[in-house]
């Protein structure tokens, strides 16, 4: 099965508790002018995300640019299927795998053997499956006895080791993609490159978000301007990539 993913007129707002307090209204407003409206029903809300379309198929990179706000990482989840949007709709066909946050799901109480073990059944993988996975995870983060350690005592670049491996350990068909920081020596950055690289080219279609101009260059076939929720521009790399620069 060919992978698909579809957007029609997707809006997404989020209810702004307590919004009636003056010295909170004053802040949100302040940081995304345009976007805070009343609702009947939710009081005040912010307008993540208003009437996005775009259809993807196999081949398709789209790369999604934008200000610190403009929506970006919020399509993301609403692809994911973290947020429920309130208008519109998404579909997707075929597997998806989200690399939103390098950490995400990792429990820091069980080992990293554990958590390798849980993600693997959260994925529905097989026995097989998921002891070729903790060797793949293994093999590629290098903690060594640390693996049956709790997480709760790996440094920092540890854990990033681990969830990175983790997130992308996966070969999904849709590729979604938020940008990270990764630490690590000259030599780990170096592998996790070239993984990534390897799972960018494996998946059918690719959704990711960036701030650096030179990745999405060498990646994408697509971009999309997102501008205070609202698509700015839909349109080949070097295209869009001008118009974002001339008009940010």
């Amino acid at each position: 099965m060919s992978a698909e993913l579809l957007v029609q007129n997707l809006s997404l707002h989020f209810p702004l508790l307590h919004g009636s307090a003056r010295s909170l209204k004053k802040t949100i407003v302040g940081n995304v002018t345009g976007r805070v409206s009343s609702d009947g029903n939710a009081g005040m809300v912010v307008q993540a995300l208003r009437n996005i379309d775009f259809h993807l198929t196999p081949g398709d990179r789209l790369g999604l640019v934008g200000r610190n706000g403009a929506g970006k990482t919020t399509l993301l989840r609403a692809l994911a299927g973290i947020y429920e949007p309130q208008g519109g709709r998404v579909r997707v066909q075929g597997s998806l795998h989200a690399l939103l946050d390098p950490n995400l799901g990792m429990n820091p109480d069980l080992t990293g053997r554990e958590n390798i073990r849980l993600r693997g059944q959260y994925q529905f993988l097989s026995n097989a499956e998921i002891r070729r996975m903790e060797e793949d995870v293994a093999d590629f983060a290098e903690l060594g006895d640390f693996l049956d350690l709790p997480v709760r005592i790996y440094s920092s670049g540890m854990i990033v080791r681990l969830g990175f491996a983790l997130a992308t350990s996966i070969r999904p068909q849709v590729l979604l993609m938020d940008e990270w920081l990764l630490a690590g020596d000259a030599n780990f950055l170096e592998k996790a490159r070239l993984r990534l690289e390897d799972l960018v080219r494996g998946a059918e279609i690719l959704v990711l978000s960036t701030h650096l101009a030179s990745v999405i260059e060498e990646w994408c076939t697509r971009v999309i301007w997102l501008d205070q929720g609202r698509v700015r521009a839909d349109g080949n790399v070097a295209d869009v990539l001008a118009a974002y620069a001339a008009g940010t």
